[in-house]
C-alpha cells in the first residue's frame, strides 16, 4: 500500500524549486559555448529554446493539475500510453536529473575554487552528502533553503543586469548572427537542458498544497521570469565580452562582471554562480529521488523505494539511492552526457505533449484538471515537431547512448514489471473510439477519481455514500413520465419497503401538484413516505427523453429523492447538493456522454460542491 507523502510546499517554494533548477549551468558555462555556434544571435536561440519549454511545460501543468501525484510525468505517461512507456520515461528521467544534479555540484565546486583551494572532487562528492542529507530531513527545509538560494541569486543577477547595461560595446554585437538561422536553431537545442528545472516540479506535486493551482501558476511564473533572466543576462553578457574573449570561456558571467564590476565584481557572481549550483543539485536530488519512488509504487521498481521515512515522512531510500547514482556520476566525463541529458529531456516533453493529446482525445470523464493548456491541440503538436527537429541536431552519440537507455529501460520492464501492473490506460480508450475492442477494466476512470478526490480535499458525506449504493436506471428509449415512474416504483419499493402502487401514486401525486422539472433537461421529483429514519435517491438518465406534461423539451436527467419526515433536514441537504452540482456547465455533457453505470455515478460523486 502506497505511503502519503506530507504536503508542505507553497507557492514561493514551487516558484523557487522551478526557477533555481533552471539558473545553473545554462546561464553560467553554456553562454560562452553558445556564442561560439551562433554569435550575438544566441540571444534568440535562449529566447527559442524557452518558447519550445513553454508548449511542454503548458501540457505538464495540464497533467499534474489533473494528477497531482509523486513522480509527475511518470506517472501521467503511465496512464495514458502505459506501464512499458512510463517505466521509459521514468528511468530516463531520472538518469537526467540525476545526471543534471552531478552536473551542477561539478560546477558549483569549480567556481568554489575560485574562492578555496580545495580539489573539486572533495568539494563535489561532501556538497551531495549535504544536500542528501537536507532532502532526508524533510521537503520543508529543501524549501526554505530553496528560497534563501534564490532570493540571493536573482538579487545578484539584478545587479549584474542594471550596471552592466551602460557598459555595453555596440560592436560587440557584430556579425549578429555568423552562421545565419540555423546557427541559431541548433544551439537552442545545445543550451534547452537550461530549462530542465520545470520537471523538477511535476516530480513534487503531492507534496504541494493545493497543486491544481499551485503547480501550473508556479510554472508559468518560473519560466517568464527565467526565460527574460536569460534574454537579459545573456544579451548583457555578449555586449561587454565580444567574441574573441567570450568565445573561450567557461565562466561567461564572472568573466563579464570583471570587466565592469572589477574583483569584486568576479566574486560576487562566482557566489551567484555557486548559488545557482547549489540550488540545482538540491532541487535535483530532490526531483530526481521521486522516480524510483513512482516507480515502486506501480510495481515496476523494488518495493523499499517507496517506503516512506516515519518521522521525516521523505522517501529516504529512494533519496540515499538517487544520491549514491549523483556521485558516481561525479567522476565520468559530462560532455556527451551533458548532450544525452538533454535529448532525454527532450524527449520527456515529448511524452508530456503525447499525453495531454491522448488523455484528451480517450475522453475519459473523470479526467478533470483544473489547468487546461491553451491552443489545444497547436501547442502540443508545435511542441512535438520542434522537440524532434531539435533531438535529430544533437548528434549520432547522443542518440545511441539515449536509445540504449531507452533499451534498458524496456528490458527492466520486461523482466520485472509486466507481470505485476494493471492494463487500463488512456491509449486503449483512445484506440477503442476507433476500433470496436472491449476493455474489460476501468481501473483507470477509478483511480482517476479517488486522485480527485485526494486533490480537491474531499470527505465523503452521507449524500457521497447514498450515490455510491444507489440505484441507477439507464433508459435507451423515449418513454412518458408515468412509465418511468412504474420502473421507479419497481426498483425503489423493496428498498424502502413500501407499497409499489401507492409509492407510484405519491410520484404522480407529487409531479400533478406542480411540475418537477427545474431546469432544461433534468427534473429532481421528491417525496415523502410513512416510517422512518429511510432516505434514498435514484438517478435516471434517459439520452432521448422523458415526456413531462406541458414541457415542450424532453428530460434527460432526473434526481428521484424518497424520504421519511425525520429525514427532511437532510432530505432539503440532498436538494441542495444536488442543485450546486447541475450548476455546473460540464454536468450535463459529462452525464449525457457517461459510457456506463459507474461513469454516471462519478458524474454526481465528483460534482463541484460544498460538503458538510
Amino acid at each position: 500500500m502506497a505511503q502519503d507523502l506530507k504536503k508542505e510546499l507553497k507557492l514561493l517554494d514551487v516558484f523557487c524549486i522551478a526557477s533555481g533548477s533552471m539558473i545553473s549551468s545554462g546561464l553560467f558555462i553554456l553562454p560562452g559555448l553558445a556564442h561560439a555556434q551562433a554569435g550575438p544571435a544566441l540571444v534568440f536561440s535562449y529566447f527559442l529554446a524557452g518558447l519550445l519549454a513553454l508548449t511542454g511545460m503548458l501540457s505538464q501543468a495540464e497533467l499534474v493539475s489533473a494528477m497531482p501525484k509523486a513522480g509527475g510525468t511518470i506517472f501521467y505517461v503511465t496512464k495514458s500510453m502505459g506501464a512499458a512507456a512510463g517505466t521509459v520515461d521514468g528511468i530516463i528521467t531520472w538518469f537526467s536529473l540525476s545526471l543534471k544534479s552531478a552536473f551542477a555540484l561539478v560546477g558549483m565546486a569549480a567556481f568554489t575554487t575560485y574562492l578555496v583551494h580545495i580539489d573539486i572532487r572533495i568539494i563535489s562528492v561532501s556538497l551531495c552528502f549535504v544536500f542528501i542529507g537536507l532532502n532526508i530531513i524533510g521537503i520543508k527545509e529543501v524549501g526554505k533553503l530553496q528560497i534563501l538560494l534564490v532570493a540571493g541569486l536573482l538579487l545578484l543577477l539584478l545587479a549584474y543586469i542594471v550596471l552592466g547595461a551602460n557598459k555595453i560595446i555596440i560592436h560587440n554585437y557584430v556579425p549578429f548572427a555568423p552562421n545565419g538561422l540555423y546557427g541559431i536553431f541548433s544551439t537552442a537545442g545545445f543550451v534547452f537542458i537550461s530549462y530542465g528545472g520545470l520537471l523538477k516540479v511535476a516530480s513534487i506535486a503531492e507534496e504541494v498544497k493545493n497543486p491544481s493551482r499551485t503547480i501550473p501558476l508556479g510554472m508559468i511564473l518560473s519560466l517568464f521570469t527565467v526565460i527574460i533572466l536569460y534574454t537579459l543576462v545573456v544579451f548583457i553578457t555578449s555586449g561587454v565580452l565580444g567574441a574573441a574573449e567570450l568565445d573561450h570561456s567557461l565562466t561567461p558571467i564572472t568573466d563579464s562582471a570583471l570587466v565592469f564590476m572589477g574583483p569584486v565584481g568576479g566574486i560576487l557572481l562566482s557566489i551567484a554562480a555557486i548559488l545557482a549550483f547549489a540550488s540545482t543539485a538540491n532541487a535535483g536530488i530532490m526531483a530526481a529521488s521521486r522516480y524510483p519512488l513512482a516507480l515502486s509504487r506501480d510495481g515496476l521498481f523494488p518495493e523499499f523505494f517507496g517506503v516512506i521515512h516515519k518521522k521525516f515522512k521523505t522517501p529516504h531510500y529512494a533519496i540515499v539511492i538517487t544520491g549514491a547514482f549523483t556521485i558516481i556520476m561525479l567522476f565520468l566525463k559530462l560532455g556527451i552526457l551533458v548532450k544525452i541529458a538533454s535529448t532525454i529531456l527532450l524527449l520527456s516533453f515529448i511524452f508530456s505533449c503525447l499525453s495531454v493529446i491522448i488523455m484528451r482525445e480517450s475522453r475519459l470523464q473523470n479526467y478533470q484538471p483544473k489547468f487546461r493548456s491553451p491552443g489545444y491541440p497547436w501547442i502540443q503538436l508545435a511542441g512535438i515537431v520542434g522537440f524532434c527537429l531539435l533531438i535529430a541536431e544533437m548528434g549520432y552519440e547522443a542518440l545511441l547512448a539515449t536509445a540504449a537507455i531507452i533499451t534498458g529501460s524496456l528490458f527492466v520492464y520486461w523482466l520485472f514489471g509486466r507481470i505485476r501492473i494493471t492494463k487500463d490506460f488512456a491509449l486503449l480508450h483512445l484506440i477503442q473510439r476507433i476500433v470496436p475492442i472491449e476493455i474489460k477494466t476501468q481501473s483507470l476512470e477509478s483511480e482517476l477519481k479517488e486522485i480527485i478526490r485526494e486533490r480537491d480535499d474531499i470527505i465523503k458525506d452521507r449524500f457521497d455514500h447514498i450515490v455510491e449504493d444507489c440505484i441507477i436506471l439507464d433508459i435507451d428509449t423515449s418513454i412518458p413520465v408515468e412509465d418511468m415512474f412504474k420502473l421507479v416504483a419497481e426498483k425503489l419499493c423493496v428498498r424502502l419497503n413500501v407499497e409499489s402502487c401507492n409509492f407510484l401514486n405519491l410520484l404522480i401525486d407529487r409531479e400533478k401538484a406542480g411540475s418537477t422539472v427545474i431546469t432544461t433537461g433534468i427534473a429532481i421529483p421528491h417525496i415523502i413516505i410513512e416510517g422512518e429514519k429511510t432516505f434514498d435517491i435514484l438517478l435516471v438518465r434517459c439520452k432521448p427523453g422523458v415526456i413531462f406534461p406541458d414541457i415542450s423539451e424532453k428530460i434527460d436527467t432526473i434526481f428521484v429523492l424518497a424520504g421519511t419526515r425525520d429525514e427532511r433536514n437532510f432530505h432539503l441537504r440532498a436538494l441542495s447538493a444536488i442543485a450546486q452540482i447541475i450548476q455546473d456547465h460540464h454536468f450535463h455533457k459529462r452525464w449525457l456522454s457517461a459510457k456506463n453505470i459507474d461513469a454516471l455515478r462519478d458524474c454526481v460523486l465528483l460534482g463541484v460542491r460544498k460538503r458538510k
